[in-house]
This record gives structure tokens, C-alpha cells and sequence, in this order.
């Protein structure tokens, strides 16, 4: 009976520290769910703000695009800012934030317009994010 009496208690014991240990585990997951989510808010609303300021082409290089279909647009760089650019595209000014790859393509956003450019070597596109379409494809400069 001594034996029960232990085996349950350690049993008891055991299952107490393994709901401890789980409760401990999934509180910690969620604080850092939480942190995680809160640091993505806060790039989010960053990027929002970045993408409401209005570009400063000044000292910037011009890249003229001809596309597809009879669309053109420009693409202007900054040598002393390579994480934004500016786009010109339909009359209007977008400045993009650069978003890093694994694949080495250039790729520049802008998450209010919902426009994406992917530049690659021989070739660029424009994308609308919000509706997951092709603005225009096949965007070259005349060096390329």
C-alpha cells in the first residue's frame, strides 16, 4: 500500500511539472508571438509612413524603361540610398522601399500602392499586389 501511496504521489507530481512545463512553454510561445506581432505592426506601419513621403529625385539617376505593350516608366537610383527608389509610372511618383531576396533580384515595394518592381538582369516587371496582377513585364533600358 506504501508503494501506491508513493507511486501516486510521484505520478501526481510528474503530471503536475509536465501541465507546469506545457503551461511555461505555451506562455513563453505566446509572449514571443506577441513581441513577433508587434515588431511586425510597427515595420508595417514604417513602411507605410515611408511609403507616404514624397521622393526626392534631386540627385537621383534616371534608368528609362521601355515594356511590353507600349509602357514605359523610369526608375530613379540614388548611389547614397540603396534601400529605396523612386518609380515613375502612369503620371504619377511611387517611392519603393527595397525588400531582400534569397534570389538576388532587385526588388523594390511600395505596400499603400500595392506596386512591386522585381528587376533582374535581363529584365524587369511591374506588379499590383493588391489586385495580384501584371502591371507590365519584359521592361528593359536600352543598355540591356
Amino acid at each position: 500500500m506504501k508503494f501506491c501511496k508513493h507511486f501516486v504521489s510521484a505520478t501526481a507530481l510528474l503530471t503536475s511539472f509536465l501541465v507546469c512545463s506545457l503551461s511555461h512553454a505555451q506562455s513563453t510561445k505566446l509572449a514571443s508571438n506577441a513581441t513577433k506581432n508587434t515588431t511586425q505592426m510597427e515595420v508595417a506601419s514604417l513602411l507605410l509612413e515611408d511609403d507616404d513621403m514624397m521622393p526626392n529625385i534631386d540627385s537621383s539617376v534616371a534608368h528609362q524603361y521601355r515594356c511590353e505593350l507600349n509602357d514605359s516608366l523610369t526608375l530613379y537610383t540614388n548611389s547614397d540610398d540603396d534601400t529605396h527608389a523612386a518609380l515613375s509610372w502612369k503620371n504619377k511618383l511611387y517611392r519603393l522601399t527595397r525588400i531582400e531576396t534569397t534570389t538576388g533580384a532587385n526588388r523594390f515595394e511600395n505596400k499603400k500602392a500595392g506596386l512591386v518592381w522585381i528587376g533582374i538582369p535581363t529584365k524587369s516587371m511591374l506588379l499590383d499586389s493588391k489586385r495580384g496582377e501584371q502591371l507590365t513585364n519584359e521592361c528593359k533600358t536600352a543598355q540591356q
